[in-house]
């Protein structure tokens, strides 16, 4: 197999290590722990997905409380934490998140040994932004009332979230590609926690603006588990390998692609 490689011209070594070869080997027990949890992550998330759809359009269960909870944000907004929340709808919003994401995806794949993930982070990212506008038309949810907006009005329809299903996907995604090479669970684990927190961030501020509801967020969180265990799973097919089964490869004892 080696001296296939080197009978292959140049450019198709670079391609093929760039795009096509990332391999990383582990315990078939750890192996089916990752698809294992890609499954529960993408059931729970499709579930509670179709609870929110449901009230939605139903008007009750999970939407039955919209309406109080956007009552509590009216009562708690200031002129502090309203240019807090501008700030952090712009940095999320359809602007700059683009443009965040294209450069660490452009970083990423040009300076990785790799293209795998990045170009998963893509696809990941471009599947969140189909979701949310095939579903936004479905449904058709108005948002509330424009005198509650509070960064200018928006016309478009409320259900799910863009600008949550796009943090969120961002968000976890990203956390999952990075810490899924590196044996240090400690790290994972906090990661994951900034990244929650981020989420819980972009989602009070789309509630506190006045341009979601409740029942928005929660389903635009869910559609992006979906998105992360189809992630999981896709990676893991795709890279992870147990001793044997594979010839080409990196050990996945050693951090890859950085």
């Amino acid at each position: 197999m080696a001296q296939e490689s080197q009978d292959k011209p140049r450019w198709w070594r670079v391609f093929h290590e760039k795009f096509v070869v990332e391999e990383r080997y582990m315990q078939p027990r750890a192996r089916t722990a990752l698809y294992r949890t890609a499954a529960l992550l993408a059931a729970a998330g499709l579930a509670v997905f179709i609870a929110s759809l449901i009230g939605v359009l139903n008007k009750d269960g999970l939407a039955s409380a919209d309406q109080a909870e956007e009552q509590w944000f009216l009562t708690v907004r200031s002129e502090p934490l309203t240019t807090v929340m501008i700030v952090l709808a712009v940095v999320f919003g359809p602007v700059a998140l683009p443009i965040i994401i294209l450069a660490v995806t452009v970083a990423w794949g040009i300076f990785a040994k790799h293209a795998w993930r990045p170009l998963l982070l893509a696809a990941a990212m471009l599947t969140g932004v189909i979701l949310a506008q095939v579903i936004s038309r479905i449904v058709e949810r108005p948002r509330p009332p424009v005198d509650l907006m509070l960064f200018g009005p928006d016309g478009s329809f409320s259900f799910p979230s863009g600008h949550v299903l796009g943090a969120s996907d961002f968000l976890l995604v990203t956390t999952f590609l990075v810490f899924s090479r590196y044996r240090n669970p400690k790290a994972a684990v906090i990661s994951f926690i900034v990244a929650v927190a981020g989420i819980f961030l972009i989602v009070a501020c789309r509630l506190y603006l006045g341009y979601h509801w409740v029942s928005d967020a929660i389903a635009s969180v869910s559609l992006s588990l979906v998105v992360l265990g189809a992630v999981i799973a896709v990676d893991t097919w795709r890279t992870a390998r147990v001793p044997g089964e594979a010839v080409t490869g990196v050990l996945s004892g050693e951090p890859q692609g950085k």
